[in-house]
C-alpha cells in the first residue's frame, strides 16, 4: 500500500509554522496512478433556471443563482448582503462559454460555477438586470505578463434603460482591469515569476510520481509551474439607478491595449446613499486629504486622539484616503460614509529593517495592540472599504486588513480587498462580532482566529477568491473556544478550505454556504494540525450547505470530502455532530475521515455523529474512512452517489475481523445510487470495502429534493 504524504503547506499570519516535508522516499499514490488521472474534467453542467440562455440571442428573464445554483437549493444559508449574483454563462454573449471544468490550474475550476466567459476583443456579455441597482462588481481574469507582474487592459462597461422605461440615460463607462493582484506561481508560498524554477526542490512533487531528493538531477518541471490564483474583481458605480430589465454590457474593445478576458460573474445591487452622522470627528478637519494624494494616516491619528478624548466617533466622509501604515485602534469608533463611499487605500511599504514580529513590510490596516500589551477593547469599524497592494505571500508580513487583538469590539460592513489576510486576529481575545462584511481577492486567508479567540461571532460576512482557508479557527498555543461561524459564504477558495476548524472547543459552524474550493482542501475541515492544541467540548455543523466541494489531494493522489476530517497530531474525539448539512454535487466524497500514514496506528477519530443529512451526487462515495475509528448516522438520505456508498479503508491494517473504522447505524439512511442502497445491511458493521481511487461517475445536477 502506498503512503499519504504529509502536507507541506504552512499557514499564513503572525507566526510562521515550518513547512511539514514529506519523510518518505517512495513513489506517489494511494492506488498508484498519475496526479489528475481521477480528477473529473468535462462535468454535467448546473441548469440554474429554464431561462437559462444558450449563448446566443437575448435571455426571456435574468438568470440569479446563488454559488452557480438555483437558490431554492440553497435557501436558508449564507449570507444576505443585498446582491444579485449573475453567472457570464447564464448571459447573452457573443464569447465563449469555457468550462464546466474542475482540474486545478484552469480558468473554468477558479470559476464561480466552474464555468466563465472568454471574450475575444470585440465580443461582449450582457446581463439584464432582475431588480434596481446603481452599483456592480466585476469578477473576471486577464493574462499575466509574459514574465510575471500583471497587465492593465479596458473592459467597456454599458448600461442601458429597456424599452418603456422612459429617457433613463445610458451611463458608459471604462474599467482598467489588471492582473497585478492574480496569477501565482509554484509551491508554497508562491511566486510571481512564470519561469522560476522549483521553490523547494527537496519538496514532494506529485508531477513527477516522487520525491525530488531521490532522483538525479532534480525533475524537469513544465513552466510556468502550477499556475494559480487567475480572477481578480472591480467594483464600479452606474451613477444613476437601473430598474430591473436594462441591462448591463460587458466588452472587449478593438482598440489599443485590450486583450483576451475572462468574465466569471456580474453583481449588481442598489447601494444606500452615504451615510453622515450627527455628531462625529470628521476626518477633514484633522488634515486628512479626501483625494487621495496626500497620505492621511497622520490626519486619522489625530482624529482618534481627538475624539477618545470627547467620547465621539471618527468620521470618514466619502472619498479616497491614503494610508500605508497600520492605524492603532483601541476604544474609538471609526465610521465610514459606506464601503463604496469611503476607500482607505495604500501602498505595501518595505521596512527599513525587519519588525520584532518578522514583518519585512507594513501597509494599509486597523490594528489592535498586540494581546501582550493587553489587546484593544471597545472598538467598532464600519462603512468603509480597505483596498491593499500585496502582490506576494510573506507569511511573518503583518500586511492584513484588520488585525491585532480586538476584544468587546464590532466589524461591520467593510469591504476589504487585496490584502494578504482580510482579517487576522492573535489572542487570547474575546467578544468580537465581524458582521456583514465583504473580503475578496486575498493572497491568504479570508478571516483567522488565531490562538485563544472566544466567544466571538463571524456572522453573514462573504468571502470570494481567498489564497488559503476563508474562515478558520486556529487554536495554536491557546484553544479558541465558544465560537460561532453563522450565515456566511464562501466562494472559491484556491488554497485550502471553505471553513476550517483546527482544534479548540465548543464551536459552532451553522448555515454557511461554501462553493468550489479549488485545491489542497475543501469545503469545510476539521483538522488536528499545524500545532492546535486538541478539540474539546462540543463541535457542531448544524445546516451548511456545500456546493461542488472536494478537491484533487495532490500529496495523497486521492479526492477529499466536501467535508474532511483528519488526525494529524492529535486524535479527534470531541462530540461532533453534524445535523442537517447538504452536500450537493461533491466532486468526490461528501465525508471523508482520515489519518496520515505516519500516524495512522496513533491517532483515531471518534464520537462523530450524522443525523438528518442530505447527499445529492457524488462522484465516489458518500463517506471514505481512512482512518481508525467510529461514526454514527441517522437519516442520512443519499442520492446519485458513483460509486459503493461507504468506502472503508480504515487505517490500512486490513484485519480479518473487519475495518478499524465503525459505522453505526441509527436507522432512516436511506437511497443511494449506481451501486444500490449507500448504507446497505451488507456493509456493517464494519465490513472492509476498500477501493482505494474508485472511477469517478460526475452525478447529475442538483435538484429539489
Amino acid at each position: 500500500m502506498a503512503r499519504m504524504a504529509r502536507s507541506s503547506r504552512r499557514r499564513a499570519g503572525r507566526r510562521t509554522v515550518a513547512a511539514v516535508v514529506a519523510a518518505a522516499g517512495i513513489c506517489l499514490g494511494l492506488g498508484g496512478g498519475t496526479a489528475q488521472a481521477d480528477a473529473p474534467g468535462t462535468r454535467t453542467a448546473t441548469a440554474p433556471s429554464a431561462t437559462a440562455p444558450s449563448g446566443t440571442g437575448r435571455a426571456a428573464a435574468p438568470v440569479v443563482t446563488r454559488a452557480g445554483l438555483d437558490p431554492a437549493l440553497v435557501a436558508g444559508t449564507g449570507a444576505d448582503l443585498g446582491t444579485a449574483e449573475q453567472e457570464a454563462e447564464n448571459a447573452v454573449t457573443d464569447g465563449t462559454v469555457i468550462g464546466p471544468d474542475r482540474r486545478a490550474y484552469t480558468l473554468p475550476a477558479e470559476a464561480s460555477g466552474r464555468r466563465a466567459v472568454t471574450l475575444e476583443p470585440g465580443q461582449y456579455v450582457e446581463f439584464t438586470l432582475p431588480a434596481a441597482a446603481n452599483a456592480i462588481t466585476v469578477r473576471y481574469s486577464i493574462p499575466d505578463a509574459p514574465d510575471g507582474g500583471g497587465i492593465t487592459a479596458p473592459l467597456d462597461v454599458t448600461a442601458t434603460g429597456a424599452a418603456g422605461h422612459g429617457r433613463t440615460p445610458a451611463t458608459r463607462k471604462t474599467l482598467t482591469l489588471t492582473s497585478r493582484y492574480s496569477w501565482l506561481y509554484n509551491q508554497y508560498p508562491f511566486s510571481n515569476d512564470p519561469g522560476a524554477g522549483l521553490l523547494h526542490d527537496d519538496w514532494w512533487i506529485t508531477e513527477c510520481g516522487c520525491v525530488p531528493a531521490a532522483t538525479s538531477p532534480a525533475p524537469v518541471i513544465d513552466k510556468p509551474f502550477r499556475p494559480s490564483h487567475f480572477y481578480d474583481e472591480q467594483r464600479l458605480t452606474l451613477g444613476r439607478t437601473y430598474r430591473a430589465g436594462d441591462t448591463v454590457r460587458l466588452s472587449v474593445p478593438a482598440r489599443a491595449g485590450a486583450v483576451t478576458t475572462t468574465v466569471d460573474v456580474l453583481d449588481s445591487q442598489l447601494v444606500a446613499p452615504p451615510r453622515v452622522p450627527v455628531l462625529a470627528a470628521n476626518v477633514l478637519a484633522f488634515g486628512a486629504d479626501p483625494t487621495g494624494r496626500k497620505d492621511s494616516a497622520g490626519a486619522i491619528d489625530r482624529a482618534i486622539v481627538f475624539a477618545r478624548r470627547a467620547h465621539l466617533p471618527v468620521y470618514l466622509p466619502p472619498g479616497t484616503y491614503q494610508v500605508n501604515r497600520h492605524i492603532v485602534v483601541d476604544d474609538v469608533t471609526i465610521e465610514g460614509a459606506g464601503s463604496w463611499y469611503t476607500i482607505i487605500k495604500g501602498s505595501q511599504v518595505a521596512l527599513d529593517t525587519p519588525a520584532d514580529d518578522g514583518s519585512v513590510h507594513t501597509g494599509v490596516g486597523f490594528y489592535g495592540k498586540d494581546a501582550a500589551s493587553g489587546g484593544s477593547h471597545r472598538v467598532r469599524l464600519s462603512g468603509f472599504a480597505i483596498e491593499g497592494d500585496v502582490r506576494e505571500r510573506i507569511d511573518t508580513d503583518q500586511v492584513n486588513g484588520v488585525g491585532g487583538s480586538l476584544s468587546d469590539s464590532v466589524i461591520e460592513g467593510l469591504y476589504v480587498h487585496h490584502t494578504k489576510v482580510g482579517m487576522w486576529f492573535d489572542g487570547p481575545m474575546s467578544n468580537l462580532r465581524i458582521i456583514g462584511n465583504t473580503i475578496t481577492d486575498q493572497i491568504a486567508d479570508g478571516i483567522n482566529f488565531h490562538t485563544g479567540v472566544t466567544d466571538s461571532v463571524v456572522r453573514n460576512n462573504f468571502v470570494r477568491n481567498s489564497g488559503d482557508d476563508a474562515l478558520a479557527l486556529w487554536s495554536e498555543k491557546s484553544a479558541d473556544a465558544r465560537n460561532t461561524i453563522d450565515h456566511n459564504t464562501v466562494q472559491s477558495p484556491v488554497l485550502a478550505n471553505g471553513i476550517a476548524i483546527y482544534g479548540g472547543s465548543d464551536t459552532t459552524v451553522s448555515h454557511n454556504l461554501v462553493a468550489d474550493p479549488v485545491r489542497e482542501g475543501s469545503a469545510l475541515h476539521v483538522g488536528s494540525r499545524f500545532g492546535a492544541e486538541p478539540f474539546a467540548g462540543y463541535l457542531h455543523f448544524t445546516g451548511n450547505t456545500t456546493v461542488r466541494a472536494g478537491t484533487y489531494e495532490l500529496n495523497w493522489n486521492i479526492g477529499l470530502g466536501a467535508l474532511w476530517f483528519y488526525a494529524l497530531e492529535r486524535d479527534i474525539d470531541a462530540d461532533i455532530r453534524v445535523t442537517g448539512d447538504s452536500y450537493l454535487d461533491s466532486t468526490y466524497n461528501a465525508l471523508m475521515l482520515v489519518a496520515d500514514w505516519p500516524v495512522k496506528d496513533t491517532y483515531r477519530i471518534t464520537g462523530v455523529h450524522f443525523k438528518d443529512v442530505r447527499v445529492d451526487g457524488t462522484g465516489t462515495s458518500v463517506i471514505s474512512a481512512r482512518a481508525a475509528g467510529s461514526a454514527s448516522f441517522e437519516n442520512v438520505d443519499a442520492r446519485n452517489v458513483g460509486a459503493v456508498g461507504i468506502n472503508n479503508c480504515g487505517s490500512f491494517n486490513f484485519p480479518a475481523t473487519g475495518s478499524e473504522f465503525s459505522l453505526t447505524d441509527l436507522g432512516g439512511n436511506d437511497g443511494g445510487g449506481t451501486t444500490g442502497p449507500w448504507f446497505g445491511a451488507w456493509q456493517l458493521p464494519n465490513t472492509l470495502t476498500c477501493d482505494d481511487r474508485p472511477p469517478v461517475v460526475a452525478p447529475p445536477a442538483p435538484s429539489a429534493w
